[in-house]
């Protein structure tokens, strides 16, 4: 079992001691923070790799979502929160799992279950792939079936819950990694983070119209906090 650095925000120090607790039970799961706001994790991510944060959403000042929505390349999230109805939300931004409160720790296992087994498909992913970072193509399981994908034929890539949906010239596709992954296997030179869900193929986009880039026919919207990289990763100035 791979080890895992965790980092606890939530705002009630209650729920903060119940998540330690927890942790605590398990010898892969190691605390390395908690935070009583979206805004000193922020600040923490910013200074120290974390594998998986333990997330509340009613908080004052940045709320979970919102907070999630800042992080380009985001860890693990387990959302712990006592409202319901934000679910949708949370796995439209692919998060791992949503804990309602109050939570049983046999709930949270499987939560952490969840995290941990992404974790370990990424790293098994970078691994096998680490040494063929030169290679025109990559393979992507989907609907049981294995594809070799030319990077020339592949469009672009989204978000899509706990999968990301791939667009390619034949097919699409929706093999079971998160997002950040998929931007790990596909080269920086050749695919460009547009959105905080969407990557394209630079060599693909037909033309750029305000903030939206078209390829073949699909609008994809151009983020605000991407949208002056894009432009110079293009040779243009904003």
């Amino acid at each position: 079992m791979i080890q895992a650095d965790c980092l606890i925000v939530d705002d009630e120090p209650i729920a903060r001691d119940i998540i330690r607790t927890y942790c605590a039970h398990l010898p892969y799961l190691r605390v390395v923070g908690e935070c009583g706001s979206a805004l000193q994790a922020r600040a923490l991510l910013m200074q120290q790799k974390v594998d998986v944060v333990f997330l509340d959403i009613n908080m004052p000042v940045m709320d979970g979502i919102s907070f999630l929505k800042t992080l380009k390349i985001p860890p693990q999230i387990i959302f712990t929160t006592a409202y319901k109805e934000y679910a949708v939300d949370a796995f439209d931004l692919a998060a791992c799992d949503y804990l309602l409160k109050p939570f049983s720790l046999e709930r949270f296992l499987v939560a952490v279950d969840k995290a941990m087994e992404k974790l370990q498909m990424a790293g098994n992913t970078f691994a096998d792939t680490s040494e063929s970072k030169d290679d025109d193509f990559l393979f992507l399981r989907s609907d049981g079936k294995i594809y070799k994908v030319s990077h020339d034929d592949l469009l672009y890539a989204e978000a899509n819950g706990n999968y990301t949906k791939v667009k390619t010239i034949q097919h699409t596709l929706l093999p079971a990694m998160t997002f950040s992954g998929f931007e790990e296997l596909v080269p920086k030179s050749k695919f460009l983070r547009i959105h905080r869900s969407f990557i394209i193929n630079k060599s693909k986009i037909d033309h750029i119209e305000g903030n939206r880039v078209f390829i073949q026919g699909t609008e994809i919207p151009i983020g605000s906090n991407y949208r002056e990289q894009f432009l110079k990763q293009i040779g243009l100035s904003s």
